[in-house]
């Protein structure tokens, strides 16, 4: 029996390795709009989000959405939407993605609480079904096509 890597290799797919972080999420690091961020792959959220307040370090222009964030401990949170966004997670590129801004402080004190690194922002479902995404759980792997 093929192994889940080769499989997926020879169909294309570009493997990245994630990191089980002591709070038990998957995180990894990518280029959004040319500049290193760390992400936390999360597939209950419908959107890949950023931190309202890291727009200007991704190079990022937004406008005010009338949809209201709720996850994480947290409601009804004010969003922007930033489009014409460029993400590369290792050689795998998604280009012209939209990405929903918000105040993550919450998020990044929890992950702190747990002594926890920062996040950037969260890697949501919306980018794992435009790349086809395959997660190997007991491997720590993102396989995207």
């Amino acid at each position: 029996m093929a192994s889940l890597k080769k499989l997926l290799g020879e169909k294309g797919y570009h493997i990245l390795q994630l990191e089980r972080t002591s709070t038990d999420h998957f995180a990894l690091s990518g280029d959004l709009n040319g500049i290193r961020g760390r992400f936390i792959l999360d597939t209950g959220a419908s959107n890949t989000c950023v931190s309202m307040d890291r727009a200007e370090q991704f190079s990022m222009q937004s406008e005010l959405s009338e949809v209201k964030a709720a996850g994480a401990g947290a409601a009804d949170m004010e969003t922007h939407v930033s489009a014409g966004n460029h993400l590369q997670l290792g050689q795998w590129e998604c280009h012209d993605l939209q990405v929903v801004l918000f105040d993550m402080r919450h998020v990044n004190q929890a992950l702190g609480n747990q002594e926890e690194a920062e996040v950037d922002g969260i890697l949501g479902a919306d980018l794992l079904h435009r790349g086809k995404a395959v997660i190997d759980y007991h491997k720590a792997r993102l396989y995207l096509k």
